[in-house]
């Protein structure tokens, strides 16, 4: 069973929920840990894990630091003509350099972010895509600041108490941590296929000692390098509805109303952006009447100007992760 056909009220119970919880303040917790702070055994807490990873439920994968993703990003809205939504889609899922891919209600647009150099950027605007005669018309939206991205965000089942005993101890960064090599590079990318490979493991598939890998890992983490995201599907998690919500806020209340939403638990992500909307908030809801709730209660009262609302149909690729449709290998 994938993410696409799990039953939401059958796969995850309130213990896996917690677990996933668990690794999304921290992707790489060691199961003794986790299972400490949750009052569980260790064994538990292994074999819980390994049969929603082995179901394929579950993935955990590491993250560009959220400033340094924020540079150059592209927010994406492609637009396209019925029937062609789901070869657009995961042409846009099969490409490196586009980490999320959703599919929104409706059935005629995609949404994507991208992360590319100029090059790649201007032959998929302003020629692949146009060339491409399904696509109607594309929007794009240059990522002037994050505010919060998919890394930081929690589902909730965790008390603070317990999130802040499972967090790892955030130092200061170094000034000037000196730039990745191609060891670090290799440890990196492996990392970003499964963050939760053994040092054992890591050490086997890039060729160094195990000592040397955990040195390395170690640096990695004190420069930022080592954020995680547990991709699982909401609904999973109880949580029926994925909303964009592409807000007109005054320019001198952009930093206010972007950190304000940042800091709700429904929120995963908030980004300052070009073009007609300069806000973007994600988040997930229970139903639609609690999608109603957060636009009346929390976005009302900080004086948006206008707000566009969309809604995800089918996520189509998550932090670098494919989701399996019913029916496809």
């Amino acid at each position: 069973m994938d993410l696409a056909t799990a039953d939401p009220d059958t796969m995850l119970d309130v213990l896996d929920r917690r677990l996933v919880c668990a690794l999304q303040v921290d992707g790489r917790g060691e199961p003794g840990r986790i299972a400490e702070v949750l009052g569980v055994s260790t064994r538990t807490v292994t074999r819980r894990l390994a049969r929603m990873r082995q179901a394929d439920v579950l993935r955990v994968v590491r993250l560009p630091d959220v400033e340094d993703a924020a540079v150059g990003a592209l927010l994406l809205r492609v637009r396209v003509l019925r029937g062609t939504v789901d070869a657009i889609a995961q042409a846009l899922a099969d490409r490196p350099d586009v980490p999320f891919v959703d599919v929104m209600l409706g059935g005629h647009e995609v949404g994507a972010v991208m992360l590319s150099d100029a090059g790649a950027r201007d032959r998929l605007l302003y020629g692949q895509l146009p060339a491409t005669t399904a696509v109607t018309e594309t929007t794009t939206h240059a990522v002037l600041h994050a505010f919060a991205d998919a890394g930081q965000w929690q589902a909730g089942y965790l008390t603070e108490a317990e999130a802040a005993a499972l967090a790892r101890p955030a130092g200061p960064r170094p000034a000037a941590p000196p730039p990745p090599d191609g060891l670090d590079r290799a440890l990196l990318a492996r990392l970003g296929e499964d963050a939760r490979q053994s040092h054992a493991a890591l050490a086997a598939a890039v060729g160094a000692a195990e000592s040397t890998v955990r040195r390395r890992l170690q640096r990695l983490d004190e420069a930022g390098l080592l954020r995680t995201h547990a991709t699982v599907d909401p609904r999973l998690l109880g949580m029926a509805v994925d909303a964009n919500l592409w807000l007109d806020v005054p320019p001198g209340r952009l930093a206010e109303v972007g950190t304000a939403l940042a800091r709700h638990p429904q929120v995963h992500g908030v980004f300052a952006t070009s073009g007609p909307a300069n806000l973007l908030a994600t988040l997930f809801c229970a139903d639609h009447g609690g999608l109603y709730r957060f636009l009346t209660d929390t976005l009302g009262p900080l004086g948006v100007a206008r707000a566009e609302t969309t809604i995800t149909a089918r996520a189509v690729k998550r932090a670098g992760v494919l989701l399996r449709r019913p029916g496809r290998p």
